[in-house]
């Protein structure tokens, strides 16, 4: 009994089973058929009919065009000298960034900014920079050929080297050279020119007759020789100092200042006298003047300054009959004459020729000087208006010092060129006498 009420059970819940899950497949799995919409009718179109364009061939250029084009060899062309100063702008620059030796400086103003298109390598006796805008002074004084410093043969190596050098210069450097003669200067170019052939061989014929003649040395009696004026800073009491007094320290600051004035790059001077940033003889005050005037104003002074003057006439005569017999000597002996320095007149041919005053002069009023501190103070501010504050840079200062043999060069005056060279950014190179002169002669090797 029991069995066939689980059977029957059993039977029931199969039963149930298959019409639930009959249901659930019919309404769940078993998807609606899928509807669409008929889609528009499409109405045919005829297509546009063929379009054809016909391109000519383009006719060939005439021959008689062709004919009538020529070319011309381009050369020799002479150009008058051009300033190269540009306008200057009031915005500044530097340039960089891989185009060689670079220099900050107004946009076109005469401080440039250089991409290293006229860069030289330039070596003069052995000191050797690079720059594109090269100043060459030299001195053409009296003490610059002496005899102990080998004379008018001397003078023509420096020449030599000078021109050598000017001739090795690459064609976009600008140069220019300036013959001093303590404060009468000669400039080969009124303005700073390009190197090239025509301008070297223009230089060569131009330094001749500087110191080629032992009767007139220097710049005595030379056409075209001036006293230059300073430009900047002319009211400055130190700058008044330079143009005052023929003292050498006076002279050569004074120097310094016109070459600095050209624009340049780099400066080279020869030179037979150079300390550096010597103490500077200024102007005596009124004080100063009166104390003087005491002294001059006494009995002992004017008896012995009249004595002096009676004298004066006589030495010459000395001077004269010594030159002329020691000339004579060197003639016979095929040497060219003898030339004096003249800085102090017949003072400085009484100790050159080592004679003696019956009656000395009685002395000179003291001397009173700008310290060195002071002068180099000085140039800086003289950089800064010329250079520093256009956004440029200060040129190098080189100094070749041409000494005699045996001519006297303390440590100290030795420490005050290196001083000044070094302010600078240059080098500086002592010679004596005419065969290392000769043997220091690096121009002609310098390749650009």
């Amino acid at each position: 009994m029991l069995f066939n009420v689980l059977l029957i059970s059993g039977g029931l819940h199969i039963l149930a089973l298959l019409v639930l899950g009959g249901i659930t497949i019919v309404k769940f799995v078993i998807p609606d058929e899928a509807q669409f919409e008929e889609p528009p009718e499409m109405v045919e179109e005829a297509p546009p009919p063929d379009v054809r364009v016909e391109i000519k061939p383009q006719a060939p250029p005439q021959q008689q065009a062709m004919r009538n084009l020529r070319m011309q060899q381009v050369g020799n062309i002479a150009v008058s000298a051009v300033d190269v100063s540009l306008p200057s702008m009031d915005e500044s620059f530097t340039v960089s960034a891989g185009l060689g030796a670079m220099g900050g400086g107004g946009l076109l103003g005469n401080t440039r900014g250089s991409i290293g298109i006229g860069m030289s390598d330039v070596s003069v006796f052995g000191l050797k920079t690079r720059a594109e805008r090269i100043l060459f002074v030299i001195d053409a004084n009296r003490q610059m050929v002496t005899d102990k410093k080998g004379g008018l043969n001397s003078y023509r190596v420096i020449k030599d080297e000078i021109t050598d050098m000017v001739g090795n210069l690459s064609a976009g450097t600008l140069f220019n050279v300036m013959i001093v003669d303590r404060r009468r200067n000669k400039f080969f170019k009124p303005q700073l020119v390009p190197a090239g052939q025509e301008v070297h061989q223009q230089l060569i014929q131009w330094m001749r007759p500087i110191n080629a003649d032992a009767n007139k040395p220097g710049l005595e009696g030379a056409s075209g020789a001036t006293r230059e004026r300073l430009e900047t800073l002319p009211e400055d009491p130190i700058a008044r100092a330079f143009s005052w007094s023929r003292d050498a320290s006076n002279e050569n600051a004074f120097i310094t200042q016109v070459a600095l004035e050209q624009d340049v790059d780099a400066i080279f001077m020869i030179t037979g006298y150079h300390r550096g940033f010597q103490r500077v003889r200024r102007q005596p005050t009124e004080r100063e003047n009166a104390d003087w005037q005491r002294i001059t104003s006494t009995r002992k002074y004017q008896e012995q300054l009249a004595e002096h003057q009676k004298e004066v006439p006589i030495m010459q005569k000395r001077i004269q009959a010594e030159m002329t017999k020691i000339n004579a000597e060197r003639k016979a002996k095929g040497l060219p004459a003898r030339v004096l320095e003249q800085r102090h007149g017949v003072y400085s041919n009484v100790r050159e020729l080592d004679l003696n005053w019956q009656t000395p002069h009685p002395g000179f009023q003291p001397a009173y000087f700008y310290e060195a501190r002071e002068l180099e103070k000085y140039f800086k501010g003289l950089i800064d208006v010329l250079y520093t504050d256009k956004g440029g840079v200060k040129p190098s200062v080189n100094v070749v010092l041409f000494l005699a043999g045996d001519e006297a060069m303390r440590k100290e005056w030795e420490d005050q060129l290196k001083d000044y060279v070094r302010f600078f950014g240059g080098k500086y190179r002592i010679i004596r006498g005419l065969d290392e002169i000769r043997s220091s002669r690096s121009a002609a090797e310098t390749r650009n």
